[in-house]
């Protein structure tokens, strides 16, 4: 998961698959690696140990495992495509139904307010019909296929065990001879045996370490170049953008330079503003061109705040001193407000913050801005939806940011233009470049 996190937007795993890979896939990963792994190996030495014993001991037995033990094998490969197409499907079946349940979650007051929670209930009841009847049909099609294999195994045991006891009763062959041959001949069947028992138990831990692996190669591509403070903390050279699954490029060629102080970009909906943004915080990676860049701290347009206390949201897992934290709260307005609640500080937030309105919240993100050490700020629409005054309050918190960091700024705000020291605008899926 850690891993994933620090993985640049694009390249991110779905929310289920995401959710499912946690909650199942790894507790499915043990027995694929402490169960099937080990079962294969012994497949592959042991038979032919116990082969090379029997013609040692009776060559007419090694013969007859010889001509039967092929058979294990390709039965339990053919088996096995045939399971992997529904363990792929009870697979996604698992994935729709935790992504599902985790958007429910998510959106379950919007649906209890418009009174649509009673009818997410039957479908999710749907859902968790179908991976029921996936997850059934997989384990018919593994009791069948080990019950085949077992009787296949049986089976060949048996041939050896009769021409044994026919030949002794004919007496071709010594007691002592016959005994050893009957014992050793399920020692080359049995470690095939567990492999198509381990098989289907394994089967989802082979799913998520598939679902994993592509997330630990290594990052391929162009990444932003991360270096300390100079003149210029943040240049972009021919940076070009397209969405996954996209056709038509959001950013094409641009150039963007940007020093110490206030740089406000400027454009209609849909040029790549907050595109931009993101590929300046890494959060994304260029389809072209190069981000040369120093530590960045990103406000987005609905800045996460996690629940705890307001202490918390400020900090973010860092710490400051309560000096710290009051000035900050002074720089937008919100002071008096912190004061004036019970436990000030310490003040408990819900989930998203709830319990602020979206103008304290946006404030208290301006707030936890300045209280970060990055040297550049990323500050998307941050005053939108936002009252006139709340938005004076944030500008001016915003201008003295500026006075301490490189702060970049996308807004629709003329205000704002006004007071910055550069002004980039962006026309969409033109060439751009700064000014």
């Amino acid at each position: 998961m850690v891993r994933w996190l620090s993985l640049p937007a694009d390249d991110r795993p779905a929310p289920d698959a995401a959710v499912t890979l946690a909650a199942q896939g790894t507790a499915t990963v043990e027995p694929y690696a402490a169960r099937f792994l080990p079962a294969l190996v012994h497949a592959a030495v042991v038979p032919v140990l116990a082969l090379a014993a029997l013609v040692w001991v009776d060559w007419l037995s090694a013969l007859i495992v010889v001509l039967t033990l092929p058979l294990l094998p390709f039965f339990a490969a053919l088996i096995g495509k045939t399971t992997q197409a529904d363990t792929d499907r009870r697979w996604a079946a698992l994935s729709a139904l935790s992504g599902h349940f985790v958007d429910v979650m998510r959106g379950l007051p919007t649906l209890v307010t418009y009174g649509r929670a009673e009818r997410q209930v039957d479908v999710i009841g749907e859902v968790s019909q179908r991976h029921r009847r996936a997850t059934m049909r997989t384990l018919k099609l593994a009791f069948l296929s080990s019950a085949a294999l077992e009787l296949l195994a049986s089976i060949s045991v048996a041939i050896v065990a009769v021409t044994v006891g026919l030949r002794l009763t004919h007496g071709t062959i010594p007691l002592m001879t016959g005994l050893v041959a009957i014992l050793l001949a399920p020692e080359a069947y049995w470690p095939i045996r567990r492999v198509g028992a381990e098989f289907h138990a394994a089967a989802d831990g082979a799913e998520a370490i598939a679902t994993l692996l592509p997330q630990l190669r290594p990052l391929d591509g162009v990444v932003p170049e991360y270096r300390g403070r100079s003149s210029v903390d943040v240049r972009a050279e021919g940076l070009s953008y397209t969405h996954p699954g996209a056709h038509r490029p959001v950013l094409t060629d641009l150039t963007l330079s940007a020093g110490p102080g206030l740089t406000v970009i400027t454009g209609p909906s849909g040029a790549g503003k907050s595109t931009l943004l993101d590929l300046l915080a890494g959060i994304r990676r260029p389809t072209e061109g190069q981000v040369h860049t120093s530590r960045a701290h990103l406000v987005t347009q609905r800045p996460f705040l996690p629940a705890g206390t307001i202490r918390a949201a400020l900090t973010v897992g860092g710490e400051a001193p309560d000096d710290a934290l009051w000035s900050a709260l002074r720089a937008v307005e919100l002071d008096g407000f912190v004061a004036a609640l019970p436990s000030a500080l310490a003040t408990s937030l819900g989930d998203e913050g709830f319990g602020l309105s979206a103008g304290q919240r946006a404030r208290l993100a301006i707030a936890r801005a300045i209280l970060s050490d990055a040297p550049i700020q990323l500050l998307d629409e941050p005053t939108a939806h936002l009252d006139a005054h709340a938005c004076e309050v944030v500008h001016s918190a915003i201008t003295q940011l500026a006075q301490r960091h490189t702060v970049i700024v996308v807004t629709h705000r003329t205000e704002l233009v006004a007071l910055a020291d550069h002004h980039v605008h962006l026309d969409p899926a033109t060439e751009k470049v700064a000014r």
